[in-house]
Formats: structure tokens, sequence, C-alpha cells
């Protein structure tokens, strides 16, 4: 009862405020109820606010797949006596994928498609004085008729954006395919003047025949009224009319850029004959204009301009899709602080702040549906297509931000009929035919904009297909250098397409390299998922780019990192490619980019804050290599305060080989930019495993170990672990033995892409050393604790590869029989042990023992193979006493 008192009041004052505006936005996203499948089930609904996905866990578990079926959500409302007279309606931002909308049991709407609005007039259905039951369905079930089939993220169900209640008078600004009803252009801009013209849509759904005046002002920003237009029209009872109309002349207009995002408002008000207000639409304004050319690039407002920026996709670590407002703006300002000036918003229409932000912080944009992949031939897969590109223009038509529409990614990733080639030739014309009718709509639509479509690497995949010569703008999304081949393919292939294509303008749509933030590398190799890895190919790719200026964009795939959960790798159900984790904690290639990109002075020490690694026997230090990002010409570094040599800053990047020693290690840069001196420093503590375990200048208290690998490893808990080696007298490591690494795979250099069950710390258990004979430690008597960590890599059956994989193919996998004995200075500690049998495949198994070592003997680890080769994943040493 006091619930819907407090929902009653609520909506008393958003319904007082309605009789004196004539239109009135009110968020409705509080006291909402959830229930997942069936509604006549026995479970109770849960209380819960918008906005809300019911996947935020199930797609990060590990139990594969995750749910995708049918969602319902409800809410009461209590709409006012005195909105009688009023147009009300719902608009919703998005619910993936399909919804269902019901007031008070009637059926409201029906909308197809998770990533574009949609709104629905109620008044009809509504009991005004009383309470009003809105209810939901809504359905992110696999459905062949509905973009996208397959990709590369999660899609999250729920009604995971905002949802609106709008009063109007019954004489209205009419939106269609979700938009407001109003659309704003600028066909001549010029820095000596520029021209606004509207196209209104004006419903009269009242009883009566009206005059009205259709009215358009234009502000600059300080409010000053410098434009403006008036048009009298007549609309009988129930017509609906489009008004044209062009505003006077903008003279010496301040032009809207990413440096300057200036914005002028237009406002568009419908008035009665006797000077009421009956309804009102604000848009921003921003007169630019822009080209691209084949052989230059891009242009904005008459000067060459590289665009360069990230895509973006909208999950956030715990929440999935359903992301607050502050939270999707603040990546789009992240994205600008790193010096950005483009934004790809992929691989679907956004959240309308998102938007709105490109606008006033100044990112340009292109915005995209998500036809991935693949296609479904039928019309209705079409007509759905067609109605999702309609639906992102409309409602993003007005941002100034926006220089291109996109409709397909990727779209020959997963060809069908690989084995019928009149089918399969059959399956690309109906790919270029679907192509061409989202052209023509687009250019239909917006004749001001360009069109694009972005193709994987395959260049003449898409020329066979006869894709090329559609869009006005080609993007090629490439990662020579990640997937398969090496980075110095990446200029030759745009090179190449250039020659072959010379009149084409294209864009680099998406590059990049996963970085888990907990790997490092002092050995960085592809697909070691190493920090230092990533790095080096953003500073290849992005040098690369800046040297050819028929490159027009350069566009990192991707902003931050994403839920994808079809993925394995060392962070399942992750891609690790973004410039910031998950939570947006900035990675070492976002302060490369800052560097690159920073009009002012800047240095950044990259790396992490702890260093790790095996001190030298003769000096007890530990030398590795330390980056920095700067773009000044030189720098100057401070190792605990003595001065180390010089170093040139090379594409974005100084380094140097520096001594750590055990403990504290201060850092400090310092560098010249014009008359000043700027500097970064850093406090790096660092942790030294003595070559010699029985060195008395670093004592030997504690190591963790990962075999078969060579590149390090932040754990859950902080612990670091270092990659092993091979043994030597005095020291430790292995004994025989080999790095496993899966047959006839192209991308990993070692190791399994693997989940590991029932555990976040996969990467201890994705490499083993295979074949393994002893396990030796010359550590100096004392009392030790042992954790030996093992998992079944092989087996599984049949394993299948996502299309992103190009150069592999999927593998049935076998169970191996491994039996093997464990044996630590002479005594068991296990007996016939098969880790497969006993625990299963990918499942960590830690085995702890305790060893009193005398005489200076030392640990020696025996495996004794009883059938197929003894394995180890990882091993923890620790000095008790």
């Amino acid at each position: 009862m006091k619930q819907s008192f407090l929902i009653a009041c609520l909506f008393f004052a958003c319904c007082f405020d309605a009789f004196s505006q004539s239109r009135v936005t009110s968020k409705i996203n509080d006291n909402w109820y959830f229930i997942k499948g069936d509604t006549s089930a026995t479970s109770q609904w849960e209380k819960i606010s918008l906005p809300h996905t019911w996947n935020t866990t199930d797609a990060m578990d590990d139990v594969p797949d995750y749910y995708r079926g049918i969602g319902w959500y409800k809410k009461n409302i209590n709409i006012s006596k005195q909105l009688k007279d009023k147009a009300v309606s719902l608009f919703f931002e998005g619910a993936n994928q399909e919804a269902e909308v019901f007031v008070n049991g009637k059926k409201a709407v029906k909308h197809i498609g998770g990533y574009t609005g949609f709104s629905v007039q109620i008044e009809k259905l509504l009991k005004f004085g009383e309470q009003n039951e809105i209810l939901v369905k809504v359905d992110n079930s696999f459905n062949p008729a509905i973009a996208p089939l397959t990709a590369d993220f999660t899609f999250y169900g729920g009604i995971y954006r905002d949802v609106c209640l709008i009063t109007t008078s019954k004489i209205h600004f009419a939106g269609d395919n979700g938009s407001k009803g109003v659309y704003i252009t600028t066909p001549v801009v010029s820095d000596r003047s520029a021209q606004v013209q509207s196209k209104s849509i004006i419903s009269n759904t009242s009883e009566k025949a009206v005059s009205l005046n259709i009215l358009n002002d234009l502000f600059d920003a300080s409010g000053k009224k410098i434009s403006e237009s008036k048009t009298k029209i007549s609309l009988k009872p129930g017509e609906i009319k489009t008004i044209h109309q062009k505003l006077s002349e903008v003279k010496l207009p301040k032009l809207w850029s990413p440096e300057n995002p200036y914005l002028y408002k237009l406002i568009t008000k419908i008035i009665s004959s006797s000077g009421v207000v009956l309804d009102e639409i604000s848009n921003q304004v921003g007169f630019r204009w822009f080209s691209f050319d084949a052989g230059n690039g891009f242009f904005l407002n008459g000067k060459p301009y590289k665009l360069i920026g990230a895509s973006r996709h909208q999950d956030y670590k715990n929440l999935g899709n359903a992301v607050p407002d502050e939270l999707a703006i603040k990546d789009v300002q992240l994205l600008k602080s790193m010096g950005a000036n483009f934004l790809r918003v992929a691989h679907y229409p956004q959240d309308p702040s998102v938007m709105e932000a490109c606008d006033s912080i100044g990112l340009l944009a292109s915005v995209e549906i998500p036809v991935v992949n693949e296609i479904t031939e039928s019309d209705s897969f079409y007509r759905n297509c067609e109605q999702m590109q309609l639906e992102m223009i409309h409602q993003n038509y007005n941002h100034p931000s926006v220089i291109i529409w996109c409709y397909m990614n990727e779209v020959l990733l997963k060809p069908h009929h690989n084995g019928d080639k009149e089918k399969k030739q059959a399956y690309y014309s109906n790919i270029r035919q679907l192509a061409q009718r989202l052209e023509n709509i687009t250019r239909v639509e917006d004749p001001h904009r360009y069109t694009m479509m972005a193709n994987h690497g395959n260049l003449e995949q898409y020329k066979t297909a006869g894709l090329l010569q559609i869009p006005m703008l080609i993007g090629w999304n490439l990662y020579s250098g990640w997937y398969g081949g090496s980075m110095d393919e990446f200029p030759n292939f745009l090179d190449d397409f250039h020659k072959s294509y010379p009149s084409i303008p294209f864009l680099v749509t998406e590059y990049g390299a996963d970085a888990d933030p907990r790997i490092r590398s002092t050995k960085p190799i592809r697909f070691d998922k190493s920090v230092e890895y990533t790095t080096k190919f953003h500073q290849f790719y992005l040098t690369e780019m800046l040297k050819r200026p028929y490159v027009s964009a350069a566009i990192v795939w991707n902003l931050a990192d994403f839920g994808s959960e079809t993925r394995t790798e060392t962070m399942p159900h992750m891609n690790n490619k973004g410039l910031l984790e998950f939570d947006r904690t900035p990675k070492d290639p976002y302060f490369y980019y800052q560097a690159m990109l920073s009009k002012k002075p800047y240095i950044k020490i990259l790396g992490a804050s702890k260093v790790f690694g095996t001190a030298d026997s003769v000096s007890s230090v530990c030398y590795q290599v330390l980056e920095v990002a700067s773009n000044l010409d030189s720098l100057t570094l401070y190792l605990n305060g003595t001065a180390q040599q010089q170093s040139k800053v090379i594409n974005g990047i100084a380094e140097w080989k520096l001594p750590f020693k055990e403990g504290s290690n201060s850092i400090k840069v310092t560098g010249i930019g014009s008359e000043y001196h700027y500097q970064d420093t850093k406090q790096m503590s660092t942790h030294l495993l003595p070559q010699c375990l029985k060195s008395s200048e670093v004592p030997f208290k504690q190591m963790n170990v990962v075999l078969g690998t060579s590149r390090y490893y932040i754990d859950e808990d902080g612990n670091w672990w270092q990659p092993d080696k091979a043994y030597e007298k005095g020291e430790w490591g292995y004994v025989g033995g080999v790095a496993f690494k899966i047959k006839n795979n192209n991308r990993l250099p070692y190791g399994t892409d693997k989940n590991i069950i029932g555990t976040s710390n996969d990467p201890i258990y994705q490499t083993q050393q295979s074949g393994i004979k002893q396990y030796k430690l010359d550590v100096p008597s004392g009392e030790y604790e042992l954790n030996l960590h093992f998992a079944e890599l092989t087996g599984g059956g049949k394993i299948s590869v996502p299309p992103y994989n190009l150069t592999d193919t999927g593998r049935t996998e076998k169970k191996l029989k491994r039996i093997f004995n464990v044996v630590i200075n002479g005594k068991p500690l296990l007996r016939n042990f098969n880790i497969a049998e006993e625990y299963g495949v990918v499942t960590p198994v830690i085995k702890k023992a305790v060893i009193k070592v005398e005489n200076e003997e030392g640990i020696t680890i025996d495996f004794e193979a009883v059938e197929g080769e003894p394995v180890l994943n990882a091993l923890q040493v620790k000095r008790l006493q």
C-alpha cells in the first residue's frame, strides 16, 4: 500500500508539470518487477530498477552458454485524470531483442531489434485516475530473422536502457521509427555562411481541425537568436503532415570540430492560433562540412584531418549491457582524453547519451546496424535489416558528430554452403542484394552523409562477392600479426588495396591485439596475451597508418574490454583487445595513444608497479626493459636517484634496460618541451628470486613458477608468477620434457586457450611441461611448503574454433591415457596419478606437501611415467623456516 502511494505521488508530480508544459518526458526506471521464463512459474517476481539485464552473471560463469529466452517486466503507474486530454507515450531506449508491450492486458506494440529505441502511444489503453499495469515481454532467443545471428560479443537480454513516459498535447510532433519527429540538416556550410533546414512531422490526434504556426528559432551558445523560420498550416482531425522549412542564412558561423565542438540550439515549436505552445522539440546544431578523398583521406571544414579513435561496445564489468548514462558518457570522455577524434559506434546503435556526448565533447562518429558475420536468406531477415537501418538513421539523424552510416561488418566471415559452389554463389548474391537495398535506403534517407561496410581482411572474397563498389567507403578490419601472419603484412595490405582500387576511400576500422592486464612479458610474442606485445602492435600499426595520407582513419578495436561469452583464452568470456580494462582502468596502450595524440608535452612510465625476475648471481640485480610513452624528442631517466643514459623517443616510446634491486625502486623520467621541463615518477616494488637459491645477497623466501610459458602472470590475490627455466646446478628448474602446444594450431605459441573450470587464474593452468622428468631446487636446508598445480589440457571431444580465428580449424581431442607417480626427495606424494580420471579435463588440481630439507640436499621432485607422459603446470615453493 505504501509503495502504491509513493508511485501515485511520483506520477502526480509529473502530471502536474504536464499541465503547464507542452512536452514532459519522465524516466520511469524505478519500481519494476522481473521474472525470467514463464510467468505462471511458482518463482516470485523480483523487484528491480532499470536498466536491467538477466545475463550479468551467467554470461561470465564456467557453464557454457547463457540464458537466451524470455523475461517479463511489469510496473504499475497511476495516471492522473487531468491527463485525459493529453497524448501519452512510452519510449524504450533499448530492449534486447524482441519486445512486446502490454498496457492493462492489451497489446500496445511489438518491436524487433535490440539496439534501437521505439515508442508507442498508449492513452487509449489507459485508465485515468487509476492504477495501470505496464507488462513487457522481452526475448533474446536466437532468431534467424533477426541480426545479429552470431558475433564476437554477448547478446545480453533485458530492458537494458531507460524507459520514459512522455506526455504531449493531442497536437504534437509525431516521431517515426523511434525519432522525435523533427529532422535537421545543414546542406550548405562554409566559414562565411551556413544554412539550416528542418523537416517536421506534425500529428493532430484531437477531434477538431486546427490552424497552427510551426516556428524554428536558432540560438547561439550565448542564447542569442540568430535565425528563424515560420510556417502556417492547418490540420484536419487525425491528419499528419510533413513540413519542410528553411531558416534564414547564418553569417560567419562558428564551425563545429572535435577541437572546438561549438553547438547552436534549434527550438522547433507548434503554436496554436491563440499563441499557445502545443509542443516543443530542442535539437543541437553543429555547422561543419566534410569529405573523403581516395588519395588524400578525410577532410573536415576544408582541411586534411586524420581520423584516429576506437570502437566501443556498451557493456561494463558486473553490469552487462545495463549501463547507466553516466558510465556511457564516461567512456566518451575517456576516448576524448586519450586524444582521439573519432568513435566507431559498433556493432550496433547505442544509448542516446553516447551520441549526445560525442556532439558536446567533440568526437566524430560512425553508427552501424548489427549485420555481423553472416545473413539469413529470407525476406523476414531482409525486412528486419531495412527497418533497423531506418530506425538507426532516424534516431541519430540530428547529431553533428555522425558522418558515416554503416550496415555490415565482416559479413563474409562465416560463409554458408561451403560444400556447394552454386549455393555459395547464390548466398553471395543475396548478401550483395541486401547490401544494395540498405545502401539505397541510406542514400534516400540521408544524402548528406557517407555509407560504409567494414570487411575482414580477405580482399579476394569481398571482390568475388561484388561488395567493394556498393558503399561509398570501405572499412578494413586487419589483424596481421595477431590472429595470423606477421605485422609486416599490414602495410603491404594497405598499399596493395590502394594500388588496386585507387578511387575507393577506405578506413582501417579495426586493429588490435588482446592484452590480458594480468599478463606481462620480457619476451613478448604473438598471441601471448601480454600487455607488452599489444603495445608494440599498436605502435607498429599506428606508425604505418600515419605515414599514409590515403588511410582516412585508424580505429582501434576496442576502447574497452568487453564480454564475449563464447571466448575462452586466458580470461574466459572476455575480449581483451580494449585499451581499457572491463572496469575502464587504462592499460599501457591507452597511455601510448595519449603520448602520440596529445597536443601538450606528455610523459608516462609504462609497465606494472611491481617487478619480478631472477637476480643476477654476481650483482644481485635483475635487468629488465622499462618503456616510457612520450611525445618529446628525448628523455632522461633516474633510477634510485642515479641518472641513466638519455634515450631517444622513437614512434612514441623510449626504453631503457635497467638494473632493478630487491625492494623499492624509484623511477623519475624527465624531458624538455618548449621552454619547460616535464616529468613522470613511479615507485616500483621489486621482488627478486635468487638465481642461486642459497645466495646470501638475496635470501630465498618464496617462488611461484608457471611451466611451459615465457610470460609473467599476476594472480587474483596479487601474487606474481614467473616463467620457468631449465635446471642448472646450484639453481632451480625443470629437467626433461617440452612446453605443451596444441597440434596444428597457428595462433598459440604454447599452451591451450581452453577455459579452466573453477578458477579465475586460468593462465596458471593453461600451460605445462609435458614429459617432465624432474623438478630440482637447490634450496638451503630448512622446511618448505610445496604446492604442485596440475590440469589435464587434452581431451574433451570436439573443439570448435571461433570464426575470427581465420588460420585455425576445429579439432577433435581424444582423452589421453596419462598415469604417473610423483616422488619428492625419495618419498611418494602421488601414486598412479590420473588427472583426467580423478578430476576431469581442464580442472585445476593442487597437491600440497611439506618437506624438510637436511644436509643441503635441496628438493628433487621426480615424475615417474606409468602410462603416457607426466605433466606439471605450475609450482609454488615457500620457505617456512
